[in-house]
């Protein structure tokens, strides 16, 4: 990345710089995986949500690594005020070096199963720990050896790919939510695809979360081609909705800085979801009313 200067487009501070001074160590240094029982907690980290009424918990299959047992955890949280919700997908710590994406799913579920107004109309589904030999490991692939986010739609024969792409076939989304960190970029950025309205969800949750922490306004980002931190294409076989889905949902990546201090792009993540939710909301009610 090129450049130094600092943009206040939007009045949201943006870095362009790939050697800016505001980062901190998150909590661990890069690359260094975690074994035995150095490794993290799948249940400390979800420990907070036992106590959050009203919301369904659910482990998904039970696979084996290296003689453990395993499953995908599964939180789902409805408003009962309406008979057919918008059916949201939040998925999260795929990689499993990249844990501010579950410690803001964790934080987000507790906020909406406490706020009326955030969950009106939605029936969430969260997926907080989508790589959890990876999130054990503080290792980006899971334990073995597969960046699962590469595997999607090419008949993978790992669990927990097929897993997630059974629940993305059969709860038929309205959209689709990826939380992730880039250690390489100095601010966040994200990714749209599906519904052509996608980038008017996009933009307002960087305006939003870009009072947390800087926006990357870099005109390529991770190898792509992006304009004002949005980036208009993908990898391949990351996870997304099948490509026989109709309606077609709308997609985000939302990114933050992976070497930002953990609690900031917590705070970051859990703004940029409740600003997807509010805009969502308004555009099916905007569509409603033509």
């Amino acid at each position: 990345m090129q450049g130094g200067q600092i943009s206040t487009q939007d009045e949201t501070p943006v870095f362009s710089s790939p050697n800016s001074t505001y980062i901190t160590s998150v909590e661990r240094p890069e690359g260094n995986t975690l074994t035995g029982k150095q490794r993290r907690s799948i249940a400390d980290a979800l420990e907070t949500l036992n106590a959050v009424q009203n919301l369904k918990t659910e482990a998904l299959g039970s696979f084996d690594i290296n003689g453990e047992c395993y499953s995908l955890p599964k939180f789902s949280f409805r408003d009962k005020r309406v008979s057919d919700p918008i059916r949201i997908g939040i998925f999260s710590s795929i990689h499993g070096d990249e844990p501010a994406g579950a410690h803001a799913v964790i934080s987000f579920l507790t906020e909406l199963a406490t706020q009326s107004e955030l969950s009106f109309d939605y029936e969430i589904f969260a997926y907080p720990i989508c790589n959890p030999t990876g999130f054990e490991d503080n290792s980006r692939h899971s334990r073995r050896g597969y960046d699962l986010n590469r595997e999607f739609w090419k008949n993978s024969a790992e669990v927990e790919v097929q897993l997630l792409e059974h629940e993305l076939r059969t709860h038929k989304f309205s959209g689709i939510i990826q939380l992730h960190a880039d250690d390489t970029s100095d601010g966040i950025y994200g990714f749209v695809r599906g519904h052509t309205l996608t980038e008017n969800l996009l933009r307002p949750a960087l305006l939003e979360a870009g009072k947390i922490l800087p926006r990357n306004i870099n005109a390529l980002i991770d190898g792509f081609a992006a304009r004002d931190g949005i980036i208009y294409d993908l990898y391949e076989g990351i996870l997304a909705s099948p490509a026989e889905m109709n309606p077609v949902p709308f997609e985000i990546v939302f990114e933050t800085p992976g070497n930002a201090p953990l609690d900031l792009q917590v705070k970051a993540l859990v703004v940029a979801l409740k600003t997807i939710l509010t805009e969502y909301r308004k555009l099916i009610s905007f569509a409603q009313d033509i």
